[in-house]
């Protein structure tokens, strides 16, 4: 019998995050999500920036995540930043404790999309980036365009 090919779909990536934060480690979880909720989702009705995960009683809990209410369910039946529950198996949990226990370690959301019928988070153990650290990030990046530009120009002469 032959396997079924699961497909990723992006909802949103967090691209703040990349900015702000040096990810260390990345790792799927999935999410604990009411009725209409995935419906908005669906929709891209959702905001992830300010969204951080804490480990609180053994569970992985997430916060400020906005998703708006689905605009045709008759009841809004959810408050948009409820702390939604991540699923994760205890190992794991475990694992993410000890990684944030080291002082100036977060978990970040870095994207939520679909694999297959379920809504999956994806989390990344981050340290923060300090203003400079920043800067340097933008140097280089800027100095790599150059030399991107004069190599396309050098080739262009030839």
């Amino acid at each position: 019998m032959p396997e079924k090919k699961i497909t990723e779909k992006n909802i949103v990536t967090n691209r703040k995050a990349f900015r702000d934060y040096e990810i260390i480690e990345k790792r799927e979880a999935g999410i604990e999500l009411k009725g209409t909720e995935v419906k908005s989702l669906r929709a891209g009705k959702v905001n992830l920036s300010d969204s951080y995960a804490s480990i609180e009683g053994g569970e992985v809990i997430l916060h400020k995540l906005h998703i708006s209410p689905y605009e045709m369910s008759p009841r809004k039946d959810h408050d948009p930043i409820r702390p939604r529950r991540l699923l994760l198996h205890k190992k794991e949990i475990k694992r993410l404790f000890g990684a944030t226990a080291e002082k100036g370690f977060t978990l970040i959301p870095l994207r939520l999309y679909f694999k297959g019928p379920r809504v999956k988070v994806e989390l990344g153990t981050a340290r923060g980036r300090r203003k400079y650290d920043k800067r340097e990030k933008i140097a280089k990046r800027e100095a790599d365009r150059a030399i991107e530009r004069a190599h396309r120009q050098d080739m262009k002469k030839k």
